[in-house]
């Protein structure tokens, strides 16, 4: 009987730190955001640190707590190591981090890895958060090493669901799954946006067109590798069906989820194939551009040449008469022709000889 009063007064105790379903998260010590104890999927308990959580724990029967992290420290995990046997290399990857998708079973332990994206529309581009899952029998942690998802709206819908809470913590991998699945289609409608935006921009010639669909790819790679690994999880859950009993309520939302899944990834698949006839496309457009460019500066080029051999040849038709009356225009005592009667006619023609066949030359080449 002491153990009983002592049990409630402590659920009670801890009861008056209860989150209000519509409330903001409290401030909590160190990484832990927030801490849920449940029986029969009934919040009974709000721990305010880990130490608090493992007592209620042991007070209760046939409880199950909910423990949600973000970027914790060394020590808060090896605490929850400690207290829940947590696998070392589980462990190891929880605090490091940058782990691609995966579901890996140790003993009656589940460690699930996922990636949840949400794109900015204010950058138009897409934001990546690792987090991490800890199922075993009585307990569920969360790790976040990211803003995104919201597991505080996962929390509250599922308590509002407490026959679907109480299934344990299956039924939270699988709200979580659910969420981070959703998070994906607004991604996926901003990434269709910025495909569309640059089929414009590519076509109207715009000269940032290549980067940014560089930039895009690398996006739409990155969301493939945080999506498609997704389906090997979801079906190593979906095999399990069987062999670890799962209810038929959490079948049924898995398979929601798949479904979900698969749409997405062959969607983004889509945007990785169009996105390389984009490239194709633009490349093409650009060559075009190019060819046209260099063909303007050749005619241009042409052209030139054109004039320079008019003006050339029209300077040595000039220089001709220029030379002969330069000659004879030397004031020298003795120089022939200078007495000669018909001297000035034979210049004047002289320079109509030269000039004349000079234009008729330059007129053969097609310099004139």
């Amino acid at each position: 009987m002491a153990d009983n009063r002592s049990s409630e007064g402590f659920g009670r105790r801890l009861d008056e730190h209860a989150i209000d379903a519509g409330a903001a998260e409290p401030e909590r010590p160190d990484g832990l955001v927030d801490s849920g104890v449940y029986v029969g999927g009934v919040r009974r308990a709000s721990p305010m640190s880990l130490a608090d959580t493992y007592r209620c724990l042991q007070q209760l029967d046939d409880a199950m707590a909910w423990i949600g992290l973000r970027r914790p420290g060394r020590e808060e995990v090896a605490s929850l190591a400690a207290e829940f046997q947590l696998p070392d290399l589980a462990v190891e990857d929880a605090i490091n981090a940058h782990q691609r998708p995966k579901l890996e079973r140790y003993g009656d332990t589940l460690f699930v890895v996922l990636r949840a994206a949400r794109y900015l529309d204010e950058r138009d581009a897409v934001e990546f958060a690792e987090l991490h899952l800890f199922l075993g029998p009585g307990f569920v942690i969360t790790v976040r090493h990211g803003g995104t998802p919201d597991l505080a709206g996962v929390r509250r819908r599922l308590e509002a669901e407490p026959e679907v809470l109480a299934l344990g913590p299956e039924a939270v991998l699988y709200a979580v799954l659910d969420r981070v699945v959703d998070g994906y289609a607004p991604v996926v409608a901003g990434l269709e946006n910025d495909i569309d935006e640059i089929e414009t921009e590519v076509f109207g010639g715009d000269p940032n067109a290549s980067r940014r669909i560089y930039e895009l790819s690398r996006e739409v790679i990155q969301f493939q590798r945080a999506a498609r690994p997704l389906l090997k999880v979801v079906d190593a859950l979906t095999h399990g069906f069987g062999r670890y009993g799962t209810d038929e309520e959490l079948r049924r939302r898995l398979r929601d989820v798949a479904d979900h899944l698969t749409q997405v990834v062959e969607r983004v698949d889509g945007f990785r194939h169009l996105l390389q006839n984009i490239l194709t496309v633009n490349a093409t457009l650009v060559s075009q551009a190019q060819n046209e460019e260099m063909r303007s500066l050749t005619a241009a080029s042409f052209e030139q040449n054109e004039e320079i051999k008019r003006v050339s040849a029209w300077a040595a038709i000039l220089f001709a008469p220029t030379l002969i009356g330069t000659v004879y225009g030397m004031n020298f005592s003795h120089m022939p022709e200078l007495d000669w009667r018909y001297g000035y006619l034979f210049a004047v023609a002289l320079m109509l000889a030269v000039c004349g066949a000079l234009y008729l030359l330059f007129k053969r080449r097609g310099w004139l």
